[in-house]
């Protein structure tokens, strides 16, 4: 086995249809790992596993503590272990309802209801699929977890990003809840890796940049200005970092943020 082979291994990848999931898991079975890919939508999430080599697709609601559970019982009855969990489930308030009320997306105005939404994804979810899935790690004795973080987890956001090419008009303002929730995973990452450090179960963040996603081109061209390699992030510039998190040529790893951003941190 070389240091990148996932032969034999059985990854379970969250938020599998979103841009970065789906890359997580293309990524995942092209290093030889059998893939468990998840979703809300069973049928869509099964219908895109059956175009990925040893992959199927599976319903779950990461908020949802017994559907998890449900989860990690079909994974067991199907491939008996499961060795790499990718948190990529996430809500992000600019992709989710990018055409929001400007106003209503102003920090003074944000509805408590969307923070309690956030929250219960992209927190309660990686805590829940941490404990239910790292649980099994744990009588495994062995393990990596990859929870999706990002750079707004570490710095806040540029909220001129969102402003319009003639400067006077705000587009949207980015809200509090996305950089709360990912600064939250990080926390419980760095609390994981040392509670799991002696048990053989890994647990590290990916720290991706902005990912191009057909955004407006004021957007894009403002991000990669903000950016020392001048461009947003193309959704297949993680697959390296997956997988060296997913195999053992990250063994002596954990608890760690693995920031992949463009440069755009340094600044």
């Amino acid at each position: 086995m070389t240091l990148f082979d996932l032969d034999q291994k059985v990854s379970v990848v969250t938020g599998a249809l979103g841009l970065l999931g789906r890359e997580h898991c293309k990524a995942l079975a092209a290093a030889g790992s059998s893939v468990v890919a998840t979703d809300m939508d069973g049928d869509a999430v099964a219908k895109f596993a059956s175009d990925i080599p040893n992959a199927i697709g599976v319903r779950m609601d990461v908020s949802n503590k017994a559907s998890v559970q449900e989860t990690l019982q079909t994974v067991l009855q199907k491939h008996g272990r499961v060795d790499i969990l990718v948190n990529s489930a996430a809500i992000n308030d600019a992709v989710e309802n990018p055409h929001a009320e400007t106003n209503l997306s102003r920090f003074e105005n944000y509805p408590v209801e969307l923070w309690d939404k956030v929250f219960a994804v992209n927190v309660r979810g990686t805590f829940l699929t941490c404990q239910i899935f790292g649980g099994q790690m744990v009588q495994q004795g062995e393990g990596s977890i990859i929870n999706i973080a990002s750079t707004y987890g570490i710095v806040a956001p540029d909220q001129s990003l969102y402003r319009k090419p003639d400067g006077k008009e705000q587009d949207f303002f980015k809200s509090a809840a996305y950089p709360a929730s990912k600064a939250s995973v990080i926390s419980l990452t760095q609390f994981l890796g040392a509670y799991w450090g002696r048990q053989g179960v890994r647990v590290n963040c990916l720290v991706p940049g902005g990912v191009e996603n057909g955004q407006p081109e004021y957007f894009q061209k403002n991000y990669g200005s903000r950016t020392p390699m001048g461009r947003m992030a193309a959704p297949s510039d993680y697959h390296g970092a997956v997988i060296y998190l997913a195999s053992t040529a990250s063994r002596y790893m954990t608890g760690q943020n693995l920031v992949v951003d463009g440069g755009w941190t340094i600044w």
